[in-house]
C-alpha cells in the first residue's frame, strides 16, 4: 500500500494522458464537416472552460468561432484533436510537429495505427463516439444529447450503443463522469481508459461495452486494478453470432471473473446496473425482502429472486413480530416464517407503511437487501413516494423500489430518480439490480479472500515433454498418439489408467480440455464427461494459470459438483483440482500446445485418474500460445546470503497472505509508521489480498523468504508499482533482526532490474523526512532526494534507470 501516487511531472512533446481527459484546449479538425459541426455546437453548448480552436480552410467561422486553415496556424498547440475529417497520415505529422500527441478519430481512416506509431500521436478511433467529461464541460462527441455530470463512466465501442445509453439516462436522472468512444480500437483501446478512471475520485461505476479487444494481458490487467477501487461492468455483444457454441462468451466472463468485473449479456441489465451501483448501498447479505402493496407485482418479484438464483430474506421470529406490530396484515395471516422467505404486504389505507415497513427491515441482520414493489392506486400515492425518498438515506441496506405504470409511474420514478433513489419500472428489472449487488459483492470478497498458504508444489519432468515434443515434430506431425498424451500427463504427476483389469468400476466421468479461444487465447474447460459428453453442457471454463484455489471455485461452478456435494457423495475433489493445477502448469511451461482433451478423468472417492487424452501442437513456425494473465515469474527466484544465513529472494504470490500477515505483526510501531506514514496495528483481510494477489503486468514485490521446519517465514519486502509507461513508485521493509544484512539492498536491486526490463526510465518514492536511516541507505543506491511541494515531513527519492 503505497501512500499516495506520485507526483508526474508533464513532459513535452509525447502523450499524456490528462490531455485526453482533462485537456485545457481542444482543436476540431474539420470543423465544417458534418460531424464537425455536431462537436463544434456540443462544445459551445457544453459551456467548456477552455480554448475551442475550430480548423477548417473552407469557412471562416464555425459557432461563431473563427477558424483556422490549418493546424499549423494554431495559436497555441492543443492539448486534444477531434479529428471529424482528414487523413491521419497527413494531420498526424503536423500535429505531432505542433506539440499535440492525443487525438479522437470522429470518421473512418485506414492506416491510423502505422500513423499512430510513427508520429506518436495516441488516438481513440477510428469511428468514435468522441469523448465527454461533463465536469469540464468537455462535450467532444456526436451526441444528440448533453449528458449531465455523475458517476457513471461509459466506455464503449459503439456510437449508438453511447447514443441509446445517453438517451436512457436524462428521464433517469442518471449522470456521467465519462464517455468515450473507443471505436475501432486500432490505437489506444479500452486499458489507458481503465487506468484513468481507476484513479478518478468522481467515478462512481466503471460501464464497458466491449466488441474488440487488441491486447488481452494488457486489458485484463487494467480492469483487474480498476474492479479493485469500483464496481466495472462488461456487456460483451456478438459473441453468440461469432460462436454459436458459447464457448466464447463462456471464456469472455470467465476472463473478466478473474480481474474482478460483473458480466451482462443484456443492455436492460447494463442500465439495471449502472442504476444500482452508483446509488445503491452495498449488499450487506443476499436475502432480498419484499415489501409491497400489491400481492400479485410483489409475486412476480419473488418469481424473479428466484429463477435468478437468488434468496428472499427468511424472516426470524423477532422480526416478524415487530413487523406485525407495525402491519397487522403484514404476512396476509400466515403465523410461521415460509420456508422461501416472506412477503410484507403493506395495505392501502397507509401509503407512507411502504417506506416504514423498509426502514425497519433494514435493521434486521437476516436482510441483505429490501425492494418496495409499487403498483398505482391514486392521488394518495404521492405521500407514499415522497415517504421513500425522505427515508431512503438512512436506510442500512440497499434500497431498490419498483414503481409500476407510466401515466402516473413514470412521474414517480423520476422524483425518485431525483432523490438519488433506484428506481426501476418492472419488478423483473429491480431484481436483475440486486443480482448485480450481490454479484458485485461477491466479486470483492473473492478479491479479498486469502487463499491457504498450502501450494501444489508440481516437479515434472520438463525434458521428457521437450524431447516427445522433438520426436513428434521430427515427423513433421502435430498430434501426439494417446500413449504419447498420456506419458506428457505422467511426465506432470498425473495418475493414469493403466491397461488390464483391476480398475474400480465405480466412478465419475468428467473431463478436463484446454483449447484457444481468439481474444484471450488458452482457456481450460471442466465439466461433466464420458460417452454423454456435450460440449454445450455443463461446463465451466477458467483462465491459466490456476491455484488451488482458483481451480476449486472452477469445479464448484459446475452443475455435477452442486449435484455431487448436495448428495454427499462420494468424490475426489481435491484429485480434480490437482489435475487441474497440473494441466495448467503444462499449459504455462509449453505454450506451443494447441489443445488437450482429458475425457473421461475417472473420479471416484480416493483418487482422479486419466483414462484417455489427446494433445495436439500448433504448426510449427506458428506464434506459441501467450496467456491473457501473467503467470508466476518463478524465473526470477534467487537465493542470497543474508551473512551466514540463505534466504530465498522471489516475487510474492498468493499463497504468502499468512505469512505477510505475520511479517507484519513483527515489525516495530516505528517501522509501520515509516512504510505506511500511520500507526496501524494489522493488516486487513482486503489489505493482504491486495499486497500478495500481484499484477505482474503492472507491478512486482519481491520477498525475502526464510525456509525452515515450520514452513516459509517473510522477512523482507520491497514493491514497484508502475505509474504510467515510463515511472513507477517503490517501497521497502525488512523486519528488525534482519536489518544490516543487506535484505533491502538486494530486494531494491531486484526491483531495478525489473522495472529495467519492463522499460521504466525512472523510479521514485516517498520517504518521511526524519526517516534518517532510510534516506541515507537509499542515497547509497544512487537515489537523489527532493523536496515535496507543500509537504515537510514527506520528500522523494528519485532513480533514473
Amino acid at each position: 500500500m503505497l501512500r499516495r501516487n506520485m507526483i508526474m511531472i508533464r513532459t513535452p512533446h509525447r502523450f499524456r494522458p490528462d490531455a485526453l481527459f482533462r485537456p485545457t484546449s481542444v482543436a476540431v479538425i474539420g470543423a465544417a464537416s458534418e460531424a464537425g459541426r455536431q462537436v463544434m455546437a456540443n462544445m459551445m453548448a457544453g459551456g467548456f472552460r477552455g480554448a475551442v480552436l475550430p480548423v477548417d480552410a473552407s469557412v471562416a467561422a464555425i459557432s461563431g468561432v473563427l477558424t483556422y486553415a490549418a493546424v499549423a496556424d494554431l495559436p497555441i498547440a492543443p492539448d486534444l484533436a477531434v479529428i471529424c475529417a482528414g487523413e491521419p497520415n497527413v494531420l498526424f505529422p503536423a500535429l505531432a510537429a505542433r506539440g499535440t500527441f492525443a487525438a479522437v478519430l470522429i470518421g473512418m481512416a485506414d492506416h491510423v495505427r502505422e500513423s499512430a506509431d510513427a508520429t506518436g500521436v495516441r488516438v481513440f478511433g477510428p469511428g468514435s463516439f468522441g469523448i465527454c467529461v461533463p465536469e469540464i464541460g468537455l462535450h467532444a462527441t456526436r451526441s444528440h444529447l448533453l449528458p449531465t455530470a455523475g458517476r457513471v463512466a461509459l466506455v464503449s465501442q459503439s456510437p449508438a450503443l453511447c447514443r441509446a445509453v445517453l438517451d436512457w439516462a436524462a428521464p433517469n436522472g442518471v449522470g456521467f463522469s465519462h464517455v468515450v468512444g473507443v471505436g475501432g480500437n486500432t490505437d489506444l483501446g479500452f486499458a489507458p481508459v481503465l487506468d484513468w478512471l481507476s484513479r478518478d475520485a468522481g467515478t462512481g461505476a466503471i460501464l464497458l461495452d466491449i466488441r474488440r479487444i487488441r491486447d488481452r494481458r494488457l486489458f485484463l490487467s487494467a480492469a483487474r486494478a480498476a474492479a479493485r477501487l469500483r464496481p466495472v461492468v462488461a456487456m460483451h455483444a456478438g459473441g453468440l453470432l461469432a460462436d454459436p457454441s458459447g464457448m466464447a462468451d463462456a471464456a469472455f466472463e470467465a476472463a473478466l471473473r478473474r480481474a474482478g468485473v460483473l458480466c451482462v449479456d443484456r443492455l436492460e441489465d447494463l442500465l439495471a446496473a449502472a442504476e444500482t451501483l452508483t446509488r445503491a448501498r452495498p449488499a450487506r447479505g443476499e436475502g432480498l425482502a419484499i415489501v409491497t402493496n400489491a400481492v400479485g407485482p410483489a409475486q412476480m418479484a419473488a418469481d424473479a429472486v428466484l429463477r435468478d438464483g437468488l434468496s428472499l430474506a427468511v424472516l426470524t421470529p423477532e422480526t416478524r413480530s415487530v413487523m406485525q406490530m407495525l402491519v397487522h396484515s403484514a404476512f396476509g395471516g400466515a403465523e410461521a416464517p415460509s420456508v422461501l422467505g416472506d412477503i410484507i404486504y403493506a395495505d392501502l389505507g397507509h401509503p407512507i407503511r411502504l417506506a416504514e415497513a423498509a426502514s425497519l427491515l433494514s435493521g434486521a441482520s437476516e436482510v441483505g437487501g429490501v425492494l418496495i414493489v409499487h403498483a398505482p392506486t391514486g392521488e394518495a400515492d404521492q405521500s407514499g413516494i415522497a415517504a421513500i425518498a425522505a427515508g431512503a438515506k438512512a436506510m442500512k441496506v440497499p434500497l431498490l423500489v419498483c414503481v409500476m405504470g407510466e401515466t402516473t409511474g413514470a412521474l414517480h420514478r423520476r422524483y425518485l430518480a431525483a432523490a438519488d433513489v433506484p428506481v426501476f419500472a418492472s419488478p423483473e428489472q429491480a431484481v436483475r439490480g440486486f443480482r448485480h449487488l450481490v454479484e458485485d459483492r461477491r466479486n470483492r470478497a473473492a478479491a479479498r479472500e486469502l487463499p491457504p498458504s498450502a501450494m501444489l508444489h508440481i516437479a515434472p519432468d520438463r525434458a521428457l515433454v521437450r524431447r516427445l515434443f522433438a520426436e513428434l515434430r521430427a515427423t513433421g506431425a502435430c498430434t501426439l498418439t494417446p500413449d504419447m498424451a498420456l506419458a506428457v500427463l505422467r511426465a506432470y504427476g498425473m495418475a493414469v489408467r493403466e491397461p488390464g483389469p483391476g480398475f474400480a468400476v465405480h466412478h465419475h466421468e468428467l473431463f478436463i480440455a484446454v483449447a484457444e479461444d481468439a481474444i484471450f487465447g488458452p482457456i481450460i474447460r471442466f465439466g461433466q464427461g464420458g460417452a454423454g459428453f456435450d460440449i454445450l453442457g455443463d461446463i465451466a471454463v477458467d483462465l491459466p494459470p490456476l491455484n488451488l484455489s482458483l481451480a476449486h471455485a472452477l469445479i464448484a461452478r459446475t452443475r455435477v459438483a452442486r449435484a455431487l456435494r448436495k448428495a454427499e457423495a462420494a468424490w475426489n475433489e481435491a484429485g480434480i483440482a490437482d489435475a487441474l493445477v497440473r494441466v495448467s502448469q503444462l499449459v504455462v511451461d509449453f505454450p506451443e500446445i494447441a489443445a488437450l482433451d482429458i475425457n473421461p478423468l475417472f473420479v471416484n472417492a480416493d483418487r482422479a485418474v486419466v483414462g484417455t487424452a489427446g494433445l495436439s501442437l500448433r504448426p510449427l513456425g506458428a506464434a506459441p500460445g501467450r496467456l491473457a494473465i501473467s503467470p508466476y515469474p518463478a524465473e526470477l527466484a534467487m537465493p542470497f546470503d543474508a551473512k551466514g544465513e540463505t534466504l530465498l529472494i522471489r516475487p510474492i504470490r498468493p499463497e504468502d497472505a499468512a505469512a505477510h500477515g505475520a511479517f507484519f505483526s513483527r515489525l516495530s510501531p516505528e517501522d509501520v509508521r515509516f512504510r505506511f506514514f500511520a500507526a496501524m496495528r494489522e493488516l486487513s483481510a482486503e489489505q493482504m489480498a491486495r499486497m500478495t494477489q500481484v499484477d505482474y503486468e503492472r507491478e512486482m514485490a519481491f520477498v525475502a523468504v526464510r525456509e525452515g521446519a515450520a514452513g516459509s517465514e517473510t522477512v523482507g519486502v520491497a514493491r514497484l508499482v508502475r505509474e504510467g509507461a515510463e515511472n513507477g513508485e517503490f517501497a521497502v521493509v525488512v523486519q528488525p533482526d534482519m536489518k544490516g544484512r543487506g535484505v533491502a539492498r538486494v530486494l531494491l536491486q531486484n526491483l531495478m532490474l525489473w522495472g529495467r526490463a519492463q522499460g521504466l526510465a525512472e523510479i521514485a518514492g516517498q520517504i518521511l523526512a526524519d526517516n534518517r536511516p532510510m534516506l541515507a541507505f537509499i542515497r547509497s543506491l544512487g537515489f537523489t532526494i527532493h523536496a515535496l511541494p507543500g509537504e515537510d515531513d514527506v520528500v522523494e527519492a528519485r532513480l533514473h534507470l
